[in-house]
C-alpha cells in the first residue's frame, strides 16, 4: 500500500481509535505451495492494550493448514470510502472536466503472527470478549466450557490471537490539495449523500481540523 506523507496517520492514536470501531476486515494468509493466498473476511475485536486481534473461525475452515505452515498474516481493514468525481478536484481556473477522478478512504493493515487457540477455556474467553465488543451486556449468554447454550459449540471452532508486529495506516482524503478543492470535495460529499459519503466526510473534516 502506497502511503504519501499527507496520507499517513497523524500518530498511532489515530489508527488505533479508527480500528476500535472498524471491526470487519480480511485476513490474508499465505497459501500452501502451489496455491494462491487465502483471504478470509471476518469480524474481529482489536485489543489496543495488548496490541492483538481476537477472532474465531469454524473448525472446517480451509485456512488452518495454511496458518500451520506459515503463521505470518496480514489483516486488512478498509472503510469510510467514497468515489470523488473529476470536477470536484478541478484546480482553480481549469475546466471542470480536467479534474482527476479519485477515491477517498481509510485503510489499516496489521501484519501479525497468528496463534491458533484450541484450549476450550481460552476459546470461551475469546468468544466472550468478542461478544462484549459487539453488543451490550445481557443480549447473549456467557460462553462457558460444558455449559449451555454455547459450551457444546466450542469444539466446532478454533480461536485466533493475532499478535501485531507492524502497522501501515493510510487516510487518503486529499490532504495535499488546495483548500478550495478540499472544500469542493466536502460540499460534494455532503450534497450527494451516498451510502458512505457521510462517513468519508466526517473523516475528512476531522483530519482538516487536526492539520
Amino acid at each position: 500500500m502506497l502511503i504519501h506523507p499527507w496520507d499517513a496517520a497523524r500518530d498511532a492514536a489515530e489508527w488505533r481509535e479508527w480500528l476500535a470501531v472498524h471491526d470487519f476486515g480480511q485476513l490474508a494468509v499465505n497459501g500452501l505451495p502451489g496455491e494462491p493466498p487465502f483471504v478470509q473476511p471476518m469480524h474481529f475485536a482489536y485489543d489496543g492494550e495488548r496490541d492483538e486481534v481476537l477472532a474465531h473461525l469454524a473448525r472446517p475452515n480451509p485456512v488452518w493448514p495454511a496458518l500451520d505452515a506459515n503463521p505470518e498474516v496480514l489483516l486488512s481493514v478498509v472503510d469510510d470510502y467514497a468515489f470523488v468525481p473529476g470536477p470536484w478536484q478541478a484546480l482553480s481556473g481549469a475546466p471542470a472536466e480536467h479534474g482527476t477522478p479519485t477515491s477517498v478512504y481509510a485503510a489499516v493493515q496489521l501484519r501479525c503472527t497468528a496463534h491458533v487457540v484450541d484450549d476450550p477455556q481460552e476459546k470461551a474467553e475469546i468468544l466472550n470478549r468478542q461478544v462484549g465488543h459487539f453488543q451490550p451486556p445481557g443480549l447473549s449468554a456467557t460462553a462457558a466450557v460444558g455449559e449451555a447454550p454455547y459450551g457444546r459449540m466450542l469444539p466446532g471452532i478454533r480461536g485466533l490471537r493475532l499478535e501485531v508486529t507492524d502497522v501501515r495506516a493510510k487516510f487518503k482524503y486529499a490532504g495535499h490539495k488546495p483548500e478550495e478543492v478540499q472544500d469542493r470535495i466536502a460540499a460534494g460529499l455532503a450534497e450527494r449523500g451516498g451510502p458512505r459519503d457521510a462517513a468519508a466526510l466526517a473523516v475528512q473534516r476531522r483530519r482538516r481540523q487536526e492539520a
